[in-house]
């Protein structure tokens, strides 16, 4: 039997910033935190609330800048030692002192760092198609298939890539899950009126609905490199900073357009103990796409680790 799902909660994670949450389960029980990404909110883990509030208390926030959570316009209110606070914060107020957490995307650059620089955190991590930072730093600085890949991120940059992304209706957005070459993904259009709430909800102190979500690209030095921005290959980063030293299970849709698998290769020599489980009929979406497939691998994974 699948868990309720208890929406509208909110939490005060550092001054004068609030997550709001949804959870399922039980207070007390192990807590599991679900972390999403760009351009998404807490339910594209419904799935995960319902089937792991049966035996965990699942919590997945909205986070800054997204849906009904504190929305600064400024780019330094994303940067990622702020973000990660955010993340301790809502653990402590849920009175926890550890969980597992589950992250994609953006969540997952987030889940990463957390558990790279504050790993007494984080339980055991499991990440979807969200490369670990050195492994992408590095294919950005070097790979010219990442680069044009990963092009997007440099127009995101840039002063009002958000109006471009409003128009038509978010259009441009729309075109994340349901472009890229890909035809209409069949999971999109049962949320599409969820969304564009989402995606219109306003910003703080009259900014754009869409501003926090793309302040993340502009606070963020890993991006392809410009003529101006050299990007990641002036950042001089060394693999020995980057060690994950928590139990992770990465998971990956191979169909992934914009995140190759070859952002997988060598990643036991940063990650260790480590379990990928490949899924090759999976894109980018892929919590969307086989919600039931994503469960039974976590399921599987953590009885392991029992």
């Amino acid at each position: 039997m699948a868990a309720p799902i208890q929406d509208g909660q909110f939490a005060e994670v550092q001054l004068g910033t609030k997550l709001h949450y949804a959870t399922a389960g039980t207070p007390g029980a192990p807590l599991m935190v679900f972390v999403h990404g760009f351009p998404e909110a807490w339910f594209e883990w419904e799935a995960q609330l319902a089937h792991f509030g049966q035996r965990w208390f699942a919590v997945a926030p909205d986070l800054r800048g997204f849906n009904r959570s504190s929305k600064p316009p400024e780019v330094a209110a994303y940067r990622p030692k702020t973000l990660i606070g955010d993340l301790t914060g809502l653990i402590r107020h849920l009175g926890y002192d550890s969980a597992v957490v589950v992250a994609h995307d953006w969540g997952g650059a987030l889940a990463w760092n957390l558990a790279i620089q504050q790993p007494q955190w984080v339980r055991q991590l499991i990440i979807i198609n969200s490369p670990h930072p050195y492994a992408f730093m590095r294919a950005l600085a070097t790979d010219p298939a990442q680069q044009a890949a990963s092009a997007y991120m440099n127009w995101l940059r840039t002063p009002g890539s958000e109006l471009g992304l409003a128009k038509h209706g978010f259009a441009a957005l729309e075109g994340f899950f349901n472009g890229m070459g890909q035809p209409p993904a069949p999971w999109f259009e049962p949320l599409r009126e969820r969304y564009q709430a989402m995606w219109s909800v306003p910003g703080e102190n009259g900014s754009h609905s869409l501003t926090g979500g793309v302040n993340y690209y502009r606070a963020s030095p890993l991006h392809p490199p410009t003529p101006a921005d050299p990007g990641p290959a002036a950042l001089n980063l060394q693999p020995q900073d980057w060690l994950v030293k928590r139990p992770t299970l990465v998971i990956w849709g191979e169909r992934d357009l914009a995140l190759p698998a070859t952002l997988l290769d060598g990643l036991d020599a940063l990650v260790s103990p480590l379990t990928i489980e490949r899924i090759p009929d999976g894109g980018h979406w892929v919590v969307h796409e086989q919600p039931e497939r994503i469960n039974a691998a976590i399921d599987a994974w953590l009885t392991k680790q029992a």
